[in-house]
This record gives structure tokens, sequence and C-alpha cells, in this order.
């Protein structure tokens, strides 16, 4: 018998006087390798590997470090079919290939969820209170419901790309089965009767789902980089292909009904829908624009800061820009610029070029902007009276494509827009128009060229 550490006698041993017989039987019919790895050792020690049996399967188990977060002991396993002397060769070499697996690894994977990966990934990433708000929701209603409680070193590429299938099919991942989504009053009742709502099945976009990519993409990158796994499957697992942007502006038809029916309703209502089309501007511009930006002497607009979920701050590209007025623009904010400064005096205060050019009936003094959804509304409300399938962002895209179909070029228009990539956005998403414009330029030119005789 051994002694122990502290040079006493092991009684686990001593209970077990034939074990060394045995090993050593089994240890000749398998191999050295295999007996180290199977040798029951002294309970203090601790052995890399080991070849459990089962009962109609043997079981390679491999010591793989403690948890780089949570400090537990981590194991690698792998389970072979059988029991026999055949079984156990197999068994051997997984053995072999788990105990090379741990040498070759740069630290020890971590058996954290991905929930867990996601929370901290969220709290130590630099990103802007939209976006943050905005990943949260998807974090919260498809990531974590349905890969959330998986090990991050479980997460594979085929895992991720079955994920997205299912939101593509069906954003609520149903089991294809019928059920009532939304019950009309609680308890027993008729749902057929109560008209409750069925769930139909809603495919998610594949923009949100390549968003959806990004933050499990940008999560695993985290994971990888503080050693918890090895490599990051979302950088090879493949993602819906993006889909071609297609703006549809209204026609410049349906762009004058729009605006003679905004100046209708009232003057403040008809100048934002008027720099809208005339600017191109996004929505968080147009209500965080301040007078102090608006330049009448010089006819521009010097467009630095954005309005976004309640909170002025840089523009989407963290890009400032000067965009040119036209002269009837400009006579239209003079106007305007008049129309507040009596409205403000008239309610006591004193006018200054802090205030917001545009806001609501809630706030007549200027003093908070035009609430972006309540646009947003106001316009949809607009459009719908007039039988005009459009929306507020379409201002943008009419801006864009008329300056494109008029022959302007490129670096301009993406200038005006505010758009990154020096025309890269532009080019992409307003190809339609460009083709158009280079015809325009094409013909042009061959109508200067001398006739062929």
């Amino acid at each position: 018998m051994r002694s122990n550490r502290t040079g006493g006698t092991s009684l686990h041993q001593a209970k077990q006087p034939n074990m060394w017989i045995m090993e050593m039987i089994l240890g000749a019919a398998l191999g050295a390798s295999t007996l180290k790895a199977m040798s029951r050792s002294h309970p203090d020690e601790r052995q890399r590997g080991r070849i459990e049996e089962r009962s109609k399967t043997l079981r390679v188990v491999v010591f793989a470090g403690n948890d780089p977060v949570t400090g537990r002991r981590t194991y690698l396993r792998e389970t072979i079919n059988g029991t026999d002397k055949a079984a156990y060769k197999r068994a051997e070499k997984a053995l072999t290939k788990l105990l090379a697996q741990v040498d070759s690894q740069r630290s020890t994977p971590s058996t954290v969820s991905l929930s867990f990966a996601l929370d901290e990934w969220m709290r130590t990433s630099e990103i802007e209170d939209s976006t943050r708000h905005t990943y949260s929701g998807y974090i919260d209603r498809s990531i974590k419901p349905a890969l959330g409680e998986t090990a991050v070193n479980k997460i594979s590429a085929r895992m991720l790309e079955g994920f997205y299938t299912e939101l593509r099919r069906c954003r609520a991942r149903c089991d294809g089965k019928p059920y009532i989504e939304k019950h009309k009053k609680p308890g027993e009742h008729d749902c057929v009767a109560e008209e409750c709502r069925p769930h139909a099945c809603k495919p998610m976009a594949t923009s949100t789902v390549r968003q959806i990519h990004a933050i499990i993409s940008g999560t695993l990158d985290a994971a990888e980089r503080w050693d918890w796994i090895s490599s990051n499957p979302a950088r090879v697992a493949r993602k819906p292909r993006q889909k071609r942007p297609e703006p549809d502006p209204p026609t410049p038809a349906e762009a004058a009904r729009l605006s003679e029916e905004a100046f209708r309703m009232d003057e403040d209502w008809g100048t934002l829908v008027w720099l809208a089309m005339t600017t191109g501007m996004r929505r968080g511009e147009l209500v965080g624009l301040r007078f102090s930006r608006v330049d009448l002497d010089e006819e521009v607009i010097d467009l630095r800061r954005n309005w976004v979920r309640g909170k002025e701050k840089d523009t989407k590209t963290h890009q400032n820009r000067r965009i040119a007025l036209d002269s009837e623009t400009v006579t239209l904010l003079r106007e305007h610029r008049d129309r507040v400064a009596d409205r403000v005096r008239d309610l006591g205060g004193k006018f200054n070029d802090d205030l917001y050019v545009f806001a609501g009936t809630q706030h007549p003094d200027h003093t908070q902007p035009y609430s972006p959804n309540a646009i947003t509304q106001r316009y949809k409300d607009m459009a719908d009276r007039l039988g005009i399938k459009t929306h507020l962002h379409a201002l943008r895209h009419y801006s864009a494509t008329e300056l494109l179909t008029a022959g302007i070029d490129l670096p301009t228009v993406s200038g005006r827009l505010g758009h990154g990539g020096g025309g890269a956005t532009t080019l992409r998403v307003y190809a339609a128009w460009v083709a158009a414009s280079d015809r325009k330029a094409a013909e042009i030119l061959g109508s200067r060229m001398p006739r062929r005789r």
C-alpha cells in the first residue's frame, strides 16, 4: 500500500487489495496510456483524464481547467458506444484527442451562458443610448428566449444559422401549430365569439435578423477577447443576404398635393414638410434644429445636432454639414421665424436664437422640440386622407431622387443627405436614379456632338 501525502495509509486502497492486479491485467490489454488515465489515484490527486464504464457505453472525461469566470472545474466529455475491447480502444483514442485539445487551447473555455455574456457585452460596450435601447429589445425578445441558456462555448455556426432561419420563418419561432396569440378577455370564453386573435406567422425582416447577428457576433467577439472561447462561431455563420434598398419616394404630383395640404392645415406644419422636401433632412435633424443654426442672410443651415429619444446628440453619421437653401425656402423660414417670435412674446417670453424651429402644441414657447413620433403620425394621417401611400422618411428619398434626376452630381447629393462613405451609401440606395441621371448626361453630350453627314 502507498502512503498519502501526510505519511498515512490510504484507507481507500486498503479496502480494495485486488485493484492493482486488476489494473495490471487491464493495462496489458489496453496499453499504458489508458491504464494511466483509468488508474484510481488518491482522492487528493487530480486526474487529467479518465474512462468511465457505464451500463452500455464508455464515457471519456478530461479536465479542461478552471472556468475563467466562475472558477469552477470544467471538463470535456465524449461518449463511446459499447464496453468491449474495441470500444476501449476507441475510448483511448478519444482520450488522447481530448487531452491534445486541452493542451492546445490558449485558455480554459468558459461555460457561462450566452445570456451572461450578452449582459457583460452590453455593460462594457460604448454605444449610443438609442442603439442600446434597440439592442436591448432584440436581446430580451428574441436572443435570450432562444439561446440565452446555452453556454458560450457550445454556440456553433450551425446553431446560429438555424436560429436565423427560424426567425425568417416566424419571428415568434412557433412550432407551426395554431394557437390564440391574444385573448380579448380573461377567464373561460368562446374565442370564436369573442374574435380572439389567432397567431399568424410573420417572418422577421432581413435587416432585423442581420442586426441580431451583429449583436451575437459582437458578444462572441468580446468572449473571444476575454478568453472565454477559443474562436467566434458567428464569424463564419451565414447571415441573411442584405436586401437591396428600394426607396419609394412620392411623385412630383403627390409631393405637390402633400405640400398644399400641409400648408392648408397650418403654416408651421407646412413649413416643416416643405423643409423636409427641399433639404432631405432626417426626422431627428428637423426636430432638433434651432434658430441659431439657420443663417437666413447666408441662406444656409449649419446642421450639427440630432434629436433622438428625448436627447440631443450628434448627427447619425457624426458629421456636421451645411445645406444651402433656395430663395423660396428662405422666405418661408423668415415668415416662420416672425410667427414664432410673435407667439413667444404673446406667451410672455422673450424670443432668442436658442429656441427650436419646430415645436408641438404642448410646447408653444418652442423651448422643447416637436415630438418625432408625433410628426411621423401626423404626416401619415395626412397622407392617408389624401389617399397617398407614403411615410415621412420618403420625403428624404424624394429630395435625393429629384436632385439625381435633375443631373446633380453624386458627391453633392451625398453631402446634402449627410451620407457617410464618400457617396457609396447614396449610390447603393439610389442606384436606379443614378443610372437615369447618367442616361440624361449621355443624351446631353450626344446632342452637343457635331452631326455626321
